[in-house]
């Protein structure tokens, strides 16, 4: 049997074919499901009329009642304008016209009470309202004073075909009578009583025309309750199957090689905190099950030595471990650091990056291939297919927003059963925070720093404070620290011209901090190798004072001395960005500073960024600030931010109680039906099915 809202929107009465051609390809409504499903991201209340004395310029869109007094032209040819005064029994307004003005002077009749309705904007003292919508006024039109109007988003391209916001909402209208009775119902009766929700359809027609905003937020609620069941369902029941049929790989012995390097190689005894995660990851690998698990923690809190002891478990155990870094600098960097902390022990560890030559790789591949290689470190090179395993049984990923889902995924399959998976960032990206309160990634956080670490001070400047910010590079400079000056750009560029760029920032860095007493370096993405390492050793042997970079220094750079962490144009920077940055000082135990350099003019979102960076150190705190700027990504998919496609209604930033409860319900739900097998669940799981069947599955990649 068709369903009517698959039929073509062409076919909808007003449509035709040139004008959906525009829908399809401006807003992707495509069918009569799409335009229904095409929500208002707003509604003018048309439920009250002002008096011309209440109005304020705070108000939004407004409706007035008044009599037309006067009517007079002004200008010529373009200039050409139209006024009319009106005025009610409190006050008298002004209505001007620049288009269309011909047929307004037609429909304009003295003695006739207009509803007039618009934005009121204040000139002088006569408030003025410019195009406004315009009806012969009746106390009995229910239509215009009693319901809120939805306005629909619409393209400029759509409006110079005069497709505007009330053309859609035409459409609506006219298409409400068509699918009347003809919606199926997505959830079953018991769960729409026991949680006192809409039918589908009341949801779907008062979502376009409530009648209040009681009903409008009833409409709302239903619709919003259903993505985020089906979104939980997803994740939850994929969560129950692979719990039930896929076997994580047990790790049941604490070996020679761990051990040893607890007790002979640790240079700094374990926090308590790195003690209770170890614990945590230690459960999961005895379990049977495979650990799919978050591990957080603010750069230098000891992620990198937590790691080694889960890769040394898996060693013991007879598997082989790999550790995935987003640039060669920071696998270079773990290599270095894990060979120096095994020493002598008697386990195997290559590197694998872009610059590994061809021989090289042909003999790492084979010992590889043979399980003689213990521990692999390497760069997205690792998940390209000539690199085979002979018995994965634990990928670490690091700093894992600087890989796609999908590019993890691959690391998957590298074993005939899948590995278990340890997931490290200083700072969870949306996507990652979403999955981690919301879908099947388990937790843990190293929230203390060693012994001797202070949090870093942070400080936001603008530029006209710059003899502030070059005083304390100075000043920590005489004291024997170094410091970092941090650029978004390398050249100036037309489009971000208000920008600091790196070559002019360093000429003036040289002319406030003079040679030959003062040396500073640069580094930047598009220097050669070895002009780059030879400015970063020059940095990590204390031989320079200040290191001029963009932010190829986000990750990979250690240097202990460094104190001080210089964000220029930092309003340019997201919130990942600019903890990570922060992280590369106050690697010491002397007091570190992160100054912040902007602009005076800020948008909203900027500022928000910078005072969340000043306020606090905790990754998590800036990744809830995170999520609510720029969205939770697709928890489903492969988007790493903004808001997932399949949530036309709810947001995952704004509408956490309802998740967490919308999530008690599915887990109730599963927990006595775990694969959706009882005839009562036919329904939810068709629709699940429905909803998935071109969805690729990533939820279970963290």
């Amino acid at each position: 049997m068709s369903n009517v809202l698959d039929n073509d929107i062409m076919y909808l009465p007003g449509v035709g074919p040139k004008r959906s051609e525009l829908l399809k390809k401006e807003l992707g409504i495509f069918t009569f499901g799409d335009l229904l499903y095409f929500f208002p991201y707003r509604h003018i209340d048309r439920t009250k009329i002002y008096k011309i004395a209440e109005l304020t310029e705070e108000l939004p869109y407004v409706q007035v009642v008044g009599r037309i007094i006067n009517i007079s032209e002004a200008g010529a040819g373009r200039n050409r304008r139209l006024k009319a005064i009106i005025t009610d029994s409190t006050g008298t307004m002004e209505m001007v016209w620049f288009k269309g003005i011909n047929w307004v002077i037609k429909r304009l009749k003295p003695n006739i009470d207009y509803l007039f309705f618009g934005k009121a904007s204040r000139f002088g003292s006569t408030f003025s309202m410019a195009h406004p919508e315009m009806d012969i006024y009746s106390p009995n039109q229910e239509m215009l004073t009693g319901m809120l109007q939805p306005v629909y988003s619409t393209t400029e391209k759509l409006k110079s075909n005069h497709i505007t916001s009330k053309t859609i909402m035409g459409y609506v209208k006219a298409l409400l009578p068509i699918v009347k009775g003809k919606i199926q119902e997505t959830l079953t009766l018991p769960i729409i009583e026991k949680h006192k929700l809409m039918t589908l359809q009341e949801a779907l027609f008062n979502v376009h025309f409530p009648q209040n905003p009681l009903i409008l937020r009833k409409a709302q609620y239903r619709i919003k309750f259903e993505e985020l069941f089906y979104t939980q369902l997803s994740i939850l029941s994929r969560q129950k199957v692979r719990q039930v049929r896929v076997n994580g790989h047990v790790f049941k012995h604490v070996g020679v090689n761990f051990n040893r390097f607890y007790y002979e190689k640790l240079p700094f005894p374990l926090t308590n905190a790195q003690k209770r995660v170890i614990k945590e990851i230690r459960n999961d690998m005895i379990s049977g099950k495979q650990m799919n698990r978050l591990l957080q923690g603010d750069v230098g809190s000891g992620k990198t030595v937590v790691a080694l002891m889960c890769m040394l478990l898996a060693v013991d155990n007879g598997y082989q471990a790999c550790i995935m870094a987003p640039t060669e600098i920071l696998a270079n960097q773990h290599f270095e650091s894990i060979t120096n902390l095994l020493g002598d022990l008697p386990v195997t560890v290559g590197l694998l990056t872009g610059s590994t030559k061809k021989s090289e790789r042909n003999t790492l591949h084979k010992s590889l291939e043979a399980g003689e290689l213990q521990i692999l470190i390497g760069t997205h090179a690792l998940i390209e297919d000539v690199v085979r395993f002979k018995n994965l049984g634990l990928v670490v990923i690091d700093e894992q927003q600087r890989f796609g889902v999908a590019q993890r995924a691959k690391l998957w399959e590298k074993n005939d059963d899948p590995p278990h998976v340890l997931v490290m960032t200083a700072t969870p990206i949306p996507r990652t925070l979403a999955m981690t309160v919301y879908g099947d990634l388990d937790v843990s956080i190293i929230d203390e720093l060693p012994p001797g670490r202070k949090p870093v001070k942070t400080i936001h400047y603008t530029d006209a404070k710059r003899n502030l910010v070059f005083g304390l590079m100075r000043e920590q400079i005489e004291k024997g620290r170094q410091v970092y000056v941090v650029y978004p750009l390398i050249k100036e560029s037309e489009k971000l011209e208000n920008l600091k760029d790196l070559e002019d920032g360093y000429e003036s860095i040289v002319r406030a901090f003079p040679p030959p007493k003062y040396v500073t370096v640069v580094v930047h993405g598009q220097m050669k190798a070895e002009d780059k390492d030879y400015a970063m050793n020059l940095f990590a042997q204390g031989k320079a004072q200040i290191m001029v970079a963009t932010t190829v220094i986000e990750v990979g750079v250690n240097v202990p001395n460094a104190t001080v962490m210089v964000i220029e144009s930092a309003e340019r920077f997201g919130l990942s960005q600019l903890h990570q940055l922060r992280g590369r000082v106050g690697r010491g135990a002397d007091e570190s500073y992160c100054v912040l350099v902007s602009q005076v003019k800020l948008t909203k979102e900027s500022r928000k960024r910078l005072e969340t960076m000043v306020s606090t150190n905790d990754g998590f705190q800036i990744a809830e600030v995170d999520l609510q700027l720029r969205g939770p990504g697709d928890i489903t998919g492969t988007l790493q931010s903004g808001m997932p496609f399949d949530l036309k209604m709810a947001n995952l930033a704004t509408d956490g109680q309802l998740i967490q409860h919308v999530r008690g319900v599915v887990n109730d739900l599963l927990d006595s039906d775990p694969l959706l097998e009882q005839p009562q669940n036919s329904l939810l799981k068709n629709q699940l099915n429905k909803l998935e069947i071109h969805r690729t599955d990533y939820t279970g990649i963290s």
